[in-house]
C-alpha cells in the first residue's frame, strides 16, 4: 500500500507541476524516448548481469507490492514453545514439527536439533545458508541499482539523438518540435526512472533482505539455545532483543 501511495504521489506531483507551469501531459508521452531509455537500460544491465541474478531480480519484483512477512514476536513465542516441549518430552518430541512448517529454514534448523547435532555445528550449518541467501538477495537488489545508474546516462544518449535529429532538420520547422521533445523527454525518463523506480526498488529489496536476515538470525539463536539446554526464561531474554 505504501509503495503504491509513494509512486502515485511522486508521479502525480511531477505531472501536476508540469501542468502548473503551462505544460501538457501529452508532451511527456513520447514513445521514442521511452523505447530508447527502457531498452537501452535493460540491454546494458543484461550485459553485466548473470542470468540467474537477472531472473531472481525479476522474481523479487513481486516483493515490492507483496513483501514477505517476518513476524519476530510470533517466532519468539514459537521458539519458547519448542523449548518447553524439549525440556518436558525431549528433543525427539520436536520431530513432528520438522515436516509440518512452511518455512524451510526453520524446518532445517529443527531437523538438526532433533538429530542431536552439537550447538556449534547447528549454528555453523545455518549461518552458511543465511550468508548465501543474503548474498543472493543482494545481487538481485544490485540489478536495480545498476538500472538506476545506467538510466540517466541512457536518457542523455536519447537527448543527444534527439538533438542530432533536430540539427538534421533545421530547414524543416515541422520536424523541429518532435526532435526537441524526444531530446528533453528522454532525459526526464532517464532521471525519473532511476529516482522514482529503480533505486527505490533496490533499496526496498535491501530492507526486506535485512528483515529476513534478522529473522533467520533469531531462528538460529533460539534453536542453538534449545540445543544448549537453556531454560525458556533465558531464551526469552535474548530473543526480546530482536524485537526492539
Amino acid at each position: 500500500m505504501l509503495t503504491l501511495l509513494g509512486v502515485t504521489l511522486a508521479v502525480g506531483v511531477i505531472v501536476v507541476g508540469n501542468m502548473l507551469e503551462g505544460g501538457e501531459v501529452g508532451a511527456l508521452m513520447q514513445l521514442t524516448a521511452f523505447m530508447i531509455v527502457a531498452g537501452g537500460t535493460l540491454g546494458a544491465v543484461m550485459v553485466q548481469t548473470p542470468l540467474a541474478d537477472f531472473a531472481l531480480a525479476l522474481q523479487r519484483l513481486r516483493w515490492i507490492l507483496f513483501p514477505p512477512k517476518f513476524p519476530r514476536e510470533a517466532l519468539m513465542e514459537e521458539v519458547l514453545g519448542w523449548s518447553r516441549t524439549a525440556r518436558r518430552d525431549g528433543l525427539l518430541a520436536l520431530e513432528k514439527l520438522t515436516a509440518g512448517g512452511a518455512d524451510a529454514f526453520v524446518n532445517k534448523g529443527l531437523g538438526l536439533l532433533v538429530d542431536g547435532f552439537d550447538p556449534d555445528v547447528i549454528r555453523g550449518v545455518l549461518e552458511v545458508q543465511v550468508d548465501n541467501a543474503h548474498v543472493r538477495e543482494a545481487r538481485a537488489a544490485r540489478v536495480y541499482e545498476a538500472m538506476g545508474g545506467y538510466s540517466p546516462t541512457i536518457g542523455i544518449l536519447g537527448a543527444v539523438l534527439g538533438l542530432i535529429h533536430v540539427m538534421q532538420n533545421l530547414s524543416d520547422p515541422a520536424e523541429l518540435g518532435s526532435g526537441i521533445a524526444v531530446a528533453f523527454v528522454a532525459t526526464i525518463y532517464g532521471v525519473g526512472f532511476a529516482n522514482l523506480f529503480f533505486l527505490p526498488i533496490a533499496n526496498k529489496l535491501k530492507s526486506i533482505s535485512a528483515d529476513q536476515l534478522q529473522y533467520q538470525e533469531m531462528v538460529i539463536d533460539g534453536i542453538v539455545m534449545i540445543a544448549d539446554g537453556d531454560n525458556p526464561r533465558a531464551i526469552r531474554s535474548k530473543l526480546e532483543g530482536y524485537l526492539q
